[in-house]
């Protein structure tokens, strides 16, 4: 297979395995999905999925947010890890988003990248899931699907999401990167890993890989 049939391949099969994508993150508006994306950061999404729903049963918009204070806002997502400054940025952004954007999320890559506590794979997520615009974000699946199949070089995640970029059509972005998440937590996990369910790895994978797997279960 060459490049463009390895794409087509994964198009077409995650397309058949996901014809409907949920979202992986609960939320009700862009606001709420900032907040639940910054908390996903070194923690899992049902582990966030839990935590959400008290946090935004007291503050589920920025102007609710900044009444609560830093080590309030702390003592909810402690489980989530990274809780000292997840607490300041959630607290701090929500405070710049009443200031400069009347308490509205702004459409903007770098308006969002600007917020405390915001990255760009965290601003690609809220620019996609929120607004619509093509953003392809790198998690560690994508990232690790990616090398597996041969469709990028592992290097880094700025490499990725380049590679991904330049060999998906832009048009199939925002659809692409969830469905390649929820292959990857399926069909292609980092542990326990079964590749003979693993059909894209299996068919299109880097032959070192496969022939180290395959080893493995010998």
């Amino acid at each position: 297979m060459n490049k463009n049939e390895k794409v087509n391949f994964v198009i077409k099969t995650l397309n058949n395995l996901y014809p409907e994508i949920p979202m992986p993150l609960e939320h009700k508006d862009p606001y709420t999905l900032l907040i639940a994306v910054l908390l996903s950061a070194q923690c899992t999404d049902v582990r966030v999925n839990k935590i959400t729903p008290i946090l935004f049963a007291k503050a589920d918009n920025p102007f609710d947010m900044i009444k609560m204070s830093v080590d309030e806002i702390k003592a909810i997502i402690r489980p989530c890890g990274l809780s000292p400054m997840k607490s300041k940025g959630i607290h701090g952004l929500s405070k710049i988003l009443i200031d400069k954007y009347k308490g509205e999320v702004p459409e903007s890559f770098k308006a969002l990248e600007a917020l405390p506590a915001v990255g760009h794979k965290t601003a690609s997520v809220v620019m996609s899931q929120a607004f619509g615009v093509p953003a392809f974000p790198v998690d560690t699946h994508i990232h690790r699907l990616m090398y597996r199949w041969n469709l990028s070089n592992g290097k880094n995640v700025v490499q990725t999401e380049k590679d991904a970029k330049r060999l998906f059509p832009k048009e199939l972005w925002n659809d692409l990167h969830l469905q390649i998440i929820w292959y990857g937590r399926e069909y292609c996990q980092a542990r326990g890993w079964n590749l003979e369910n693993d059909i894209i790895t299996s068919k299109i994978g880097r032959k070192n890989i496969i022939k180290q797997k395959v080893n493995k279960t010998k």
